[in-house]
């Protein structure tokens, strides 16, 4: 019994002192990136298969602008890592220091593109912003009310289906018509409808845009005069 208890004794004493050991062994230093995130001006992405979607892209002049990146492109990886989706494409752009170049691969109308850009910080982005709404002119006006996103027939893509115009406004004076089908605005291609939403916003008030619609069997290009948001 007595060999019992001086055991027992023992096992709490070499208890005790690995305790106090581990209290007087320093932490590692938790590693803090000085830097902070990524901004791609890209306002949403949206789970897809194969990887995430671009809803849309904002400001103009933001990385993804100046790379070409438009709304429906189907990123597919970033800076060689998958982006299976929203919630891994978000910590890759939380883990990348802003003002790094990253190679974006991506897809659009089913064919696959590659791009180079530099990222930006949220002050930059921000900055960008100020820019636009203080550029000295109203935001754009097109005219439409109600529209949504289809697949063009006999084409491998996607555009905005107008199906609601405003009479009096700038697309239905310039002839276009509800039901056509619209892909491209002022250069960009059209797959979301936010995208268009904002590409109207950024065009000049009064000034003219060249806009590509499907018409029927028909692919259409039509001048617009911008009008202007109040």
């Amino acid at each position: 019994m007595t060999w019992i208890l001086i055991g027992i004794a023992l096992l709490f004493a070499v208890g005790g002192v690995l305790t106090a050991l581990r209290k007087n062994v320093p932490l590692p230093p938790r590693t803090v990136s000085s830097q902070p995130r990524s901004y791609l001006g890209i306002n949403e992405f949206e789970d897809a298969e194969g990887g995430v979607v671009v809803r849309d892209v904002w400001p103009p002049d933001s990385p993804a602008d100046k790379a070409g990146i438009v709304g429906g492109d189907l990123f597919i990886a970033f800076d060689g890592h998958a982006t299976v989706d929203k919630k891994e494409m978000t910590r890759l752009l939380a883990d990348t220091p802003s003002g790094k170049t990253v190679e974006i691969i991506y897809e659009r109308d089913g064919e696959t593109k590659k791009v180079n850009l530099t990222t930006m910080a949220r002050a930059e982005i921000d900055h960008l912003e100020g820019v636009f709404i203080n550029r000295g002119t109203n935001a754009g006006q097109f005219g439409y009310e109600d529209a949504r996103v289809v697949p063009v027939p006999g084409k491998n893509i996607k555009g905005v289906l107008l199906e609601r115009l405003s009479p009096s406004g700038p697309a239905a004076l310039a002839g276009l018509l509800e039901g056509d089908i619209l892909i491209e605005f002022d250069g960009a291609p059209i797959r979301t409808e936010s995208e268009l939403v904002l590409r109207v916003r950024r065009a000049i008030p009064y000034t003219t845009v060249k806009v590509v619609v499907i018409r029927g069997a028909e692919q259409l290009e039509i001048p617009v005069k911008i009008g202007k948001r109040g």
